[in-house]
Protein backbone atom coordinates (compact mmCIF):
# COMPACT_ATOMS: atom_id res chain seq x y z
CA UNK A 1 0.00 0.00 0.00
CA UNK A 2 1.18 3.71 -0.79
CA UNK A 3 -0.19 6.85 0.19
CA UNK A 4 0.56 9.82 -2.11
CA UNK A 5 0.56 12.97 -0.32
CA UNK A 6 0.67 16.53 -2.26
CA UNK A 7 1.46 19.87 -0.94
CA UNK A 8 0.25 22.79 -3.27
CA UNK A 9 0.94 26.03 -3.13
CA UNK A 10 -1.65 27.78 -4.15
CA UNK A 11 -2.84 31.82 -4.63
CA UNK A 12 -5.46 32.42 -1.47
CA UNK A 13 -7.44 34.86 -3.74
CA UNK A 14 -8.74 31.49 -5.54
CA UNK A 15 -9.09 29.25 -2.50
CA UNK A 16 -12.88 28.49 -4.26
CA UNK A 17 -11.51 27.55 -7.32
CA UNK A 18 -8.72 25.23 -6.01
CA UNK A 19 -11.56 23.77 -3.27
CA UNK A 20 -13.46 22.74 -7.04
CA UNK A 21 -10.37 21.68 -8.40
CA UNK A 22 -9.88 19.23 -5.56
CA UNK A 23 -14.23 18.32 -5.74
CA UNK A 24 -13.36 17.35 -9.10
CA UNK A 25 -10.51 14.95 -8.45
CA UNK A 26 -11.69 13.15 -5.72
CA UNK A 27 -14.27 10.42 -7.34
CA UNK A 28 -11.20 10.49 -10.60
CA UNK A 29 -9.22 9.31 -7.98
CA UNK A 30 -11.42 6.20 -6.93
CA UNK A 31 -12.48 5.92 -10.70
CA UNK A 32 -8.74 4.49 -10.57
CA UNK A 33 -8.63 2.20 -7.95
CA UNK A 34 -7.51 4.52 -5.73
CA UNK A 35 -8.92 5.73 -2.02
CA UNK A 36 -8.86 9.40 -1.44
CA UNK A 37 -8.68 10.95 1.89
CA UNK A 38 -9.18 14.34 0.91
CA UNK A 39 -8.17 17.57 0.62
CA UNK A 40 -6.91 19.75 3.32
CA UNK A 41 -7.54 23.75 2.74
CA UNK A 42 -5.91 26.61 4.90
CA UNK A 43 -7.71 27.69 8.08
CA UNK A 44 -5.73 29.14 10.12
CA UNK A 45 -1.61 29.71 9.84
CA UNK A 46 -0.63 29.83 6.02
CA UNK A 47 -3.23 30.98 3.55
CA UNK A 48 -1.54 29.40 0.83
CA UNK A 49 -0.59 25.64 1.39
CA UNK A 50 -3.09 22.85 1.00
CA UNK A 51 -2.26 19.13 0.97
CA UNK A 52 -3.98 16.41 -0.58
CA UNK A 53 -3.53 12.39 0.20
CA UNK A 54 -4.95 9.12 -1.66
CA UNK A 55 -3.44 5.67 -1.63
CA UNK A 56 -3.10 2.58 -4.23
CA UNK A 57 -2.79 -0.62 -3.20
CA UNK A 58 0.42 -0.77 -4.81
CA UNK A 59 3.11 1.77 -6.35
CA UNK A 60 2.66 -0.33 -9.18
CA UNK A 61 -1.60 0.54 -9.22
CA UNK A 62 -0.40 4.15 -8.73
CA UNK A 63 1.55 4.11 -12.05
CA UNK A 64 -1.48 2.72 -13.19
CA UNK A 65 -3.98 5.14 -12.50
CA UNK A 66 -1.25 7.95 -13.60
CA UNK A 67 -1.00 6.30 -16.93
CA UNK A 68 -4.94 5.88 -17.44
CA UNK A 69 -5.65 9.27 -15.84
CA UNK A 70 -3.67 11.10 -18.68
CA UNK A 71 -5.99 9.77 -21.20
CA UNK A 72 -9.02 9.97 -19.65
CA UNK A 73 -11.20 12.73 -20.51
CA UNK A 74 -12.47 13.84 -17.23
CA UNK A 75 -8.61 14.39 -15.88
CA UNK A 76 -7.70 16.15 -18.51
CA UNK A 77 -10.86 19.04 -18.16
CA UNK A 78 -9.63 19.00 -14.38
CA UNK A 79 -6.02 19.79 -15.17
CA UNK A 80 -7.30 21.95 -17.63
CA UNK A 81 -9.51 23.84 -15.17
CA UNK A 82 -6.68 24.41 -12.67
CA UNK A 83 -4.00 25.48 -15.39
CA UNK A 84 -7.02 28.06 -16.84
CA UNK A 85 -7.59 29.44 -13.17
CA UNK A 86 -4.06 29.43 -11.98
CA UNK A 87 -5.33 28.17 -8.37
CA UNK A 88 -1.96 26.22 -7.85
CA UNK A 89 1.35 28.24 -7.68
CA UNK A 90 3.39 24.76 -7.25
CA UNK A 91 3.20 21.37 -5.95
CA UNK A 92 5.27 18.36 -4.55
CA UNK A 93 4.37 15.02 -4.40
CA UNK A 94 5.65 12.51 -1.82
CA UNK A 95 5.12 9.27 -0.91
CA UNK A 96 4.63 7.56 1.98
CA UNK A 97 3.50 3.37 3.69
CA UNK A 98 1.23 3.86 5.87
CA UNK A 99 0.99 2.35 9.42
CA UNK A 100 -2.58 0.67 10.66
CA UNK A 101 -2.86 -0.24 14.24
Amino acid sequence: MVTCYLRYLIDPFKLEEFEHYGKLWIPLVEKFGGKHHGYFLPSEGANNIALAMFTFPSLAAYEEYRTLSAADAECQAAFKYAEDTRCILSYERSFFRPVFG
